[in-house]
């Protein structure tokens, strides 16, 4: 019998056993892939079509986000509004968004109405139309989203630092101005899409309370034939051309009363062995509530209501950024404080005790997610993508909970260097 007058011990996330559960996976005749678990208790599932059909594929800018924007906006066989309805009958959700590599079409619904919705997301992928009225709308409503846009400095900063790390040209450095969106038409994204969205360019991933049954639904709609375009287009290469100055100030609102502030620099992709030790650097440096950024330019000298770091992962490349907005009159002071930070970390070992606090809080995320079907395959999508062993969960699990503030202290002297950062204010 438990003893209910003694309480249960406490113990570190750094005590716990972790274990991804294990990926199915299915090559159907196509040669489609599609990846699948079972978990969970509900009688829900997720399936992911993912297309290589981001920013980095497109030839004309603006092209792939309008694509996948306008995918539900109409059919040979229906309208926007008839997709919309045959999807909410269900109480499913669609959700289709182009990132820098890939677009990803979502499709959650509860796991007894999959095999009625299938047949909505196959016609959505393989019939759209573009019809010109849905692209004049589209475009019209970019237009007047970007203008209210670009008079926040958030905003602008965000646009300007990736065209400093990437280059102007280069797919994660490009943003879209007006004539871009003026130049979106019907048969340039019909041609984007025979292009980019068919059997041959699409990973499949689905997750849920599901079994061999719902596999063979998939298989059904998505597996048996080829789908699409018949003419892939080719693989793009794309070379990075950083700009030459490092520091910049841009007045976007002279009467502006607040400041975007962005410190960054290039950094290599999860292949990179110091990717994963670094997640846990910038977590101590800026990368949770509690950060050495946080505790100064926050609670200590009050210039900001949040500041964080971020490693950016895409497929091709990466960066590490530093963003925050603050009071213009000490954006000048935050600059120097996170510099300062950077510093430090550079100079002096973390104590073992905020290295417990930063161990715990990074295991304890994790171990969070490992309690659902969709934050699991959110891994194991990640793994996918980036071409990762399958041992690479347990492999950050064993860096997680083993690296030392030595490592911490090489790591920051090795990415942490104000020289190689790029810095930017915009009022």
């Amino acid at each position: 019998m438990t003893d209910r007058k003694q309480s249960p011990p406490v113990l570190d996330a750094v005590n716990f056993n972790y274990q991804l559960q294990p990926l199915r996976r299915e090559a159907f005749s196509n040669h489609i892939p599609l990846y699948w678990l079972c978990a969970g208790t509900q009688e829900v599932v997720q399936v992911e079509w993912v297309f290589e059909a981001g920013l980095w594929q497109e030839q004309q800018t603006a092209v792939a986000q309008a694509t996948a924007a306008l995918l539900k906006n109409g059919t040979a066989r229906r309208s926007a509004l008839e997709i919309n309805e045959a999807i909410e009958f269900y109480g499913a959700s669609l959700k289709i968004a182009a990132n820098n590599d890939y677009t990803i079409v979502t499709l959650h619904t509860l796991t007894r109405h999959l095999a009625a919705l299938l047949p909505v997301v196959r016609e959505i992928l393989t019939e759209a139309s573009f019809a010109a009225t849905e692209v004049e709308t589209y475009v019209r409503n970019a237009q007047q989203r970007l203008g209210i846009s670009l008079r926040q400095c958030d905003f602008v900063a965000n646009r300007h630092i990736d065209a400093y790390l990437f280059g102007k040209a280069h797919p994660y450095g490009r943003f879209t101005e007006v004539a871009d969106l003026l130049a979106l038409n019907t048969a340039t994204l019909s041609d984007f899409h025979c292009k980019h969205y068919q059997s041959g360019n699409c990973r499949i991933f689905m997750a849920g309370k599901i079994d061999k049954s719902h596999v063979a639904m998939v298989d059904e709609h998505f597996g048996r034939a080829q789908w699409g375009g018949s003419e892939m287009a080719p693989a793009n290469e794309h070379t990075t051309n950083p700009a030459a100055e490092r520091h910049y100030r841009i007045v976007n609102d002279e009467n502006g009363v607040q400041g975007a502030v962005r410190i960054a620099r290039n950094f290599p992709t999860r292949k990179h062995p110091d990717f994963s030790p670094m997640l846990v650097l910038n977590t101590v440096f800026g990368g949770y509530f509690g950060s050495r950024l946080m505790a100064n330019i926050r609670e200590e000298k009050g210039f900001t209501y949040g500041i964080y770091s971020q490693i950016y992962n895409y497929k091709w490349d990466g960066a590490l950024l530093i963003a925050t907005e603050a009071g213009r009159e000490v954006c000048e002071q935050t600059v120097t404080e996170i510099y300062k930070e950077m510093d430090l970390l550079c100079q002096e070992r973390v104590s073992e005790e905020e290295l417990l606090l930063v161990k715990n809080y990074l295991l304890g995320n994790i171990l969070g997610d490992l309690d659902g079907p969709f934050s699991i395959m959110q891994r194991w999508k990640n793994i996918v993508l980036n071409d990762l062993p399958d041992d690479h969960f347990d492999s950050n699990i064993e860096i997680y909970k083993t690296i030392g503030p030595d490592r911490l202290r090489d790591l920051a002297g090795k990415y942490l260097n104000r020289p190689d950062y790029y810095e930017l204010v915009v009022i």
